[in-house]
């Protein structure tokens, strides 16, 4: 009697693989890891940019409050400066029969004031270079020397201003029509120095500052008496900006 053979293996069904294949399986993973990294790095980078806004409002808010504070304190004004007379004892234009050249000779008497109007701020000055000038031609310069100007404090000076130089064209013409002008040439004072400013124990450093003084009239002497140059409409500007920390003067 023959013994019945037993398959080892079940056929496949309907083409199907055998239950028992042991074939990998793949499946894709998902990047949720990856969108909740840049979502960190995002919110980060939104936290750090709103406290550096805070911190940096909170700082200019701060220096607001204590400049209105020291600006209570102090009151900081601009120096002033007055003309006090301007007497002119040479002003002579010589021209060549010609016209092929000019000269120029000028003797000014400046007195003037400087005035400090702060109560905490003293201006210490470097010696002033002064031109007197008739529109764009120069007539002549010179000098004070250096000071230092205290709290509430008003000083005077007394300057000669002196000039002896040929002249272009161009300036002998608007000279000539300067000096025919009624009432007397326009005449213009200009001051350059340099200064710094002290407010309690802390002092800026040395700038650059103008004083241009404009408004006088003034008249060439007949023989050897002085004129006196009309200064009732002269006034002086300022041009000085000095920054001291949150103040500017």
């Amino acid at each position: 009697m023959s013994a019945a053979a037993h398959p080892t293996s079940k056929p496949a069904v309907n083409g199907a693989a055998p239950a028992s294949s042991s074939k990998p399986q793949f499946r894709q993973q998902p990047y949720r890891h990856r969108r909740n990294h840049h979502r960190s790095r995002r919110n980060l980078c939104c936290c750090f940019c709103f406290w550096t806004i805070i911190i940096v409002l909170g700082l200019a808010l701060l220096a607001a409050i204590t400049g209105a504070a020291l600006y209570v304190l102090y009151r900081p004004h601009r120096p002033q400066f007055t003309i006090s007379s301007l007497r002119i004892s040479k002003l002579n234009l010589t021209i060549a029969a010609d016209s092929s050249a000019s000269y120029l000779s000028s003797l000014f008497n400046l007195t003037l004031s400087s005035f400090n109007p702060n109560s905490h701020i003293t201006f210490s000055y470097d010696p002033f270079t002064l031109s007197c000038l008739s529109h764009s031609v120069l007539l002549g310069n010179g000098s004070i020397p250096a000071f230092t100007s205290a709290t509430n404090n008003q000083t005077v000076f007394r300057a000669l201003i002196s000039g002896a130089r040929d002249l272009d064209a161009d300036s002998v013409t608007n000279l000539r029509s300067d000096l025919k002008k009624k009432g007397g040439a326009p005449l213009t004072i200009e001051m350059d120095t340099k200064v710094n400013v002290k407010i309690g124990k802390v002092k800026s450093k040395k700038v650059g500052i103008r004083v241009t003084c404009e408004g006088i009239k003034g008249t060439p002497p007949k023989g050897k008496s002085p004129t006196v140059a009309s200064v009732l409409d002269a006034a002086c500007k300022v041009d000085l900006r000095i920054k001291i920390w949150i103040f500017t003067l």
